[in-house]
């Protein structure tokens, strides 16, 4: 049984751990998943644990990462969403999700990032969040739109070699919603 450091209705936040190969093969050696994430559209195994090894490093360094997400009822892994360092001079982390495809269009999205949102303006302290979106990601574009993020630009994302468009989110406009 894992630790839930946050939970809603059907989910739970963890933490990744070294152990969790099984989980980051799963989520990021799936092609329907990668294919907005890197320019050739998949992971290979390396690209997989060093992806891992990040999300255990940002961790190590600012306790916070794209959290490993589970269904609370079965202990599923559904995907992993969270935020990292994006312009900490400034207070502004980068929110994330990726989920398992089996897994879209059931509200899991946007249940878990409510859940990730909030805990980083009320727990962590934040100020804004940035996300972006590969232009091809209409999915993506709709979740960031319906959870109040407003398009700022577009950002070069380096693993896809495109630009992205990207948004902003601060606090007040979140509890507004």
């Amino acid at each position: 049984m894992r630790d839930y450091f946050l939970r809603t209705k059907r989910l739970g936040f963890s933490i990744w751990n070294r152990v969790d190969v099984k989980y980051a093969n799963s989520l990021w050696g799936d092609q329907n998943v990668t294919k907005f994430i890197v320019a050739d559209g998949k992971m290979s195994i390396n690209q997989i644990q060093n992806r891992l090894d990040r999300e255990l490093e940002m961790y190590n360094q600012y306790h916070i990462q794209y959290w490993p997400v589970f269904l609370l009822k079965t202990n599923e892994h559904v995907g992993c969403c969270g935020v990292r360092p994006y312009n900490l001079k400034e207070n502004i982390l980068e929110f994330g999700i990726h989920l398992k495809s089996n897994y879209w269009g059931k509200g899991i999205a946007q249940e878990a990032s409510h859940a990730a949102i909030d805990y980083s303006f009320n727990t962590l302290g934040v100020n804004r969040l940035f996300a972006g979106h590969n232009p091809k990601n209409t999915n993506s574009e709709r979740l960031l739109n319906k959870l109040g993020f407003k398009y700022t630009h577009k950002e070069l994302y380096p693993p896809t070699g495109l630009k992205h468009p990207s948004y902003l989110l601060t606090k007040q406009d979140y509890e507004q919603r």
